[in-house]
């Protein structure tokens, strides 16, 4: 949420910045009226509600003289009725503001390039070499379905499209990715290890920015709880110091979760039909630091070279990019994401995503820290994927194919999958 302070008194700014995420200017002038309105109507309620304590006052003096107060008493009542109505008034003034503000994106990083989707993204850097086949690769879902080792068709006749069974070392190997990447990053990048419940309120979607504005891109409980399944492991590790104050030896935080992500890929129609790039169910490595406002851009390089040393420990070739102003994520006031190559697709897909939120969560989630001073400030948040597992198996999957339709496994996995080094055709459901 931005700083109704920023937005009143450096309105140009703002509405430059914003212009670049699709903010129209009209909706800006819009807010900061009714702003002005709610401002000036704040001062006549307090005004009457002065005047009313001071006729209250009369009539008790008036009562203690044994005098007539019933002139009085029928002017409170009236400056009564005025308050309430606007008091209603103001309420109504709130919900139209907050209806405004809280779909309002995050302001972008000057460094950020201006553009309008995709194809104004910046590649910024490369990593490894691209694997040479003297065969046609195949894409995964058919180097997966020749070896038996995922199965979409039963995963559809259960669950709906855009669901799967794991089998055999297929499962093996999904567990091997996200135990390899939590153990880097808790024993190598500093990262605390939780297990966050997959649930949340809907207190804590707002605090990270997934309500109001993109409630139908989630499951939501049919009960009177009001819980969501988590979109991303982002949600409840960010909410982990909602409402609170930390203390300023704390930061940075880091904290890192491995856990299912159900997403209802609303608007994704006919994109990633096949395969696992797009489910509606994922397991996913997240990364969320709380850091001090004056280093959180050094932190946010250090979460994407942890993310990229994952790819790197795996022999994955993959580019990193930083998206431009129409393709951030709502929250994000700079992203990097990182995309590794696929072969059986001819071309790179995203893995991890690493954004600088700034102080933009936490003054939704009122997450602070107390400075030098004793004061009580807004913290700034990040949150990656460190790294997305079922899009890690795909990468794997085609990159490490052979010939023969067996795959083998990267050399720092062999430990995680019990020293299998290939999977093959006769121990694929071992």
């Amino acid at each position: 949420m931005l700083d109704r302070k920023l937005l009143r008194n450096n309105f140009e700014q703002v509405a430059e910045k914003l212009s670049h995420r699709g903010v129209d200017r009209q909706l800006l002038e819009r807010y900061l009226d009714l702003d002005q309105q709610r401002r000036d109507l704040i001062v006549k309620v307090e005004e009457a509600k002065k005047t009313r304590n001071q006729v209250t006052g009369e009539i008790a003096q008036l009562k203690r003289q044994q005098a007539d107060a019933s002139d009085k008493i029928e002017e409170m009542k009236a400056i009564g009725v005025n308050i309430k109505d606007m008091d209603q008034e103001l309420e109504t003034l709130v919900q139209k503001i907050e209806a405004i503000e809280f779909r309002l994106p995050n302001l972008p990083h000057e460094d950020v390039p201006i553009g309008e989707d995709e194809d104004d993204n910046v590649e910024i850097r490369r990593w490894g070499d691209l694997p040479e086949f003297d065969f046609q690769p195949l894409n995964h879902w058919d180097i997966a379905e020749n070896l038996g080792i995922l199965d979409f068709d039963r995963g559809a006749k259960v669950a709906g499209a855009r669901f799967v069974y794991y089998r055999g070392l297929g499962a093996r190997l999904e567990r091997a990715v996200y135990n390899f990447m939590l153990d880097t990053h808790t024993q190598k990048n500093g990262y605390r290890e939780m297990i966050p419940p997959y649930m949340v309120n809907q207190t804590a979607m707002f605090g990270t920015g997934q309500f109001p504005k993109f409630k139908e891109d989630v499951f939501e409980l049919k009960d009177d709880r009001g819980l969501v399944l988590i979109p991303t492991a982002e949600v409840p590790l960010t909410n982990y110091y909602a409402q609170e104050i930390l203390d300023l030896e704390q930061l940075p935080v880091k904290m890192t979760a491995m856990s299912p992500s159900f997403r209802s890929e609303a608007g994704s129609a006919g994109r990633d039909t096949r395969g696992l790039i797009r489910m509606h169910q994922f397991h996913k490595v997240e990364l969320v630091k709380l850091a001090h406002p004056d280093h959180s851009y050094e932190e946010l390089e250090e979460m994407t070279q942890a993310a990229e040393g994952i790819l790197q420990a795996l022999e994955i070739p993959y580019r990193t990019i930083v998206l431009c102003t129409g393709d951030m994520g709502f929250s994000a006031a700079k992203t990097y994401d990182i995309e590794a190559w696929i072969p059986g697709q001819d071309t790179y897909r995203e893995i991890s995503s690493c954004s600088n939120c700034e102080d933009f969560q936490a003054r939704r989630a009122m997450i602070r820290y107390r400075n030098t001073d004793g004061k009580a400030e807004y913290l700034h948040t990040l949150n990656g994927s460190g790294l997305a597992v079922g899009r890690t198996v795909v990468a794997i999957l085609e990159n490490y194919q052979q010939a023969d339709g067996s795959v083998k496994i990267p050399p720092v996995l062999v430990p995680y999958m019990s020293g299998v080094t290939e999977i093959r055709p006769d121990n694929a459901l071992a």
